[in-house]
């Protein structure tokens, strides 16, 4: 028995794992509070979406009145009882007046350029989100699926740190910690100062018809904003490193919400699919190619339908697609190869049903998943075309001269 109790106990094979794994989860918190994780991915998704709207926009300029205005079959008075049913939020429903509208549809285009160009992009952020829940939800008998997710992106990068890399504010906090001047203080205080004002005039006139749950959000949103000017321009150092905390959590999750969101419309579209007749036989292609409305090429369309092969490739591809890239995710070198396969798909998509704006939502909604390695890349070469475009214009005027 003496032997026994004096023999020293074998090492156990767990000796070590707590403190492992206890250092992976503090790695792990570090990332997610002390930095805003995949900072061009963001940037990505920023540009992208509001390209896709100010692009929009501006095409159907012409026909505002018609699709969102006093000329629309979708009338005030039933987009009234459609918004009061279900809840949504649109700021053309405060009034019918044509120049309410045209100042919304004017707000939405310089919102989306803004944000496009990273311009003080918290507050483009939440006036985009304003501009697109407007007009979309005023009338939402238009659309083609892209709306949907636009609608859906625009609420979730008003949450996001999207204006880091390759923007007009990345630009000017860059040369002001060179020479060591604030970064745009005038124009930051008037646009809070006059936003502050219009919100408080619209609801003390009875104009804007708020829910109390969006007015605490956009006053909420209008606080943290002056709340965090304050903080860049004191001392309060503890206050501030609390703020960026918070706001890098929050990045991180609503840019994890976005990918969650491309994740589920894959794989909800490929199982419904799957469900479908015309897309277990193979034929499901073969039908919208025959739709003049989704057929803006007819002899390519009529080229593509010729083949039987390809088009019972296309549907089963799609499908195959669709409800596989979830699961890709899980290797990076599968999704790396995946991911240029559905960009591919949707520029066709584009140009054989003529969805131009749909195809450029689902890209740039596909975009979340790039590599940053790739984006760098990327970010680099059109800085340097861009430059050597403007050296040799420059030269071109130097040489007229």
């Amino acid at each position: 028995m003496t032997a026994d109790t004096d023999r020293t106990p074998a090492p156990s094979p767990f000796k070590g794992m707590s403190g492992r794994i206890d250092a992976r989860i503090i790695r792990c918190l570090n990332d997610i509070t002390g930095r805003a994780l995949f900072p061009y991915q963001a940037a990505i998704v920023r540009i992208g979406f509001s390209l896709t709207f100010l692009l929009y926009l501006l095409r159907e300029f012409p026909n505002r009145q018609e699709l969102y205005g006093s000329a629309s079959p979708w009338t005030f008075d039933l987009a009234q009882r459609l918004i009061a049913s279900n809840g949504a939020f649109s700021v053309l429903m405060w009034s019918d007046s044509g120049w309410w509208f045209e100042v919304v549809y004017l707000v939405a285009i310089g919102a989306s350029l803004g944000l496009l160009l990273g311009w003080h992009t918290r507050t483009m952020s939440l006036l985009f989100m304003v501009g697109v829940l407007a007009l979309l939800n005023r009338n939402v008998l238009l659309g083609d699926g892209g709306d949907t997710l636009i609608h859906l992106v625009a609420s979730y990068l008003v949450l996001t740190r999207c204006g880091q890399v390759w923007s007009l504010d990345a630009r000017r906090r860059r040369r002001a910690a060179e020479d060591g001047s604030p970064t745009g203080v005038p124009t930051r205080i008037v646009l809070w100062t006059v936003l502050g004002l219009f919100l408080a005039l619209a609801q003390l006139t009875g104009f804007a018809e708020l829910s109390w749950g969006w007015a605490l959000f956009l006053w909420g949103m209008w606080l943290i904003q002056g709340l965090w000017f304050r903080v860049e321009r004191g001392e309060h150092t503890e206050l501030r490193a609390v703020m960026d905390a918070t706001a890098n959590v929050v990045h991180n999750a609503a840019l994890l919400v976005i990918a969650a969101q491309v994740c589920i419309l894959y794989a909800t579209a490929g199982l419904y699919k799957i469900q479908g007749p015309r897309w277990q036989d193979g034929t499901a292609v073969h039908y919208p190619l025959h739709l003049a409305y989704f057929s803006p090429w007819g002899p390519l369309s009529r080229t593509v339908d010729g083949s039987a092969v390809l088009v019972t490739a296309l549907t089963y591809g799609t499908v195959i697609l669709q409800v596989a890239f979830p699961f890709t995710l899980l290797n990076r070198r599968v999704k790396n190869v995946l991911l240029p396969i559905l960009m591919a798909e949707h520029a066709s998509i584009a140009v054989l049903c003529g969805l131009p704006f749909f195809s450029m939502a689902m890209v740039f909604a596909d975009a979340v998943f790039l590599p940053t390695s790739f984006l760098r890349w990327l970010g680099s070469w059109v800085s340097g075309t861009a430059h050597r475009l403007l050296e040799r214009v420059r030269g071109r005027r130097t040489a007229e001269a």
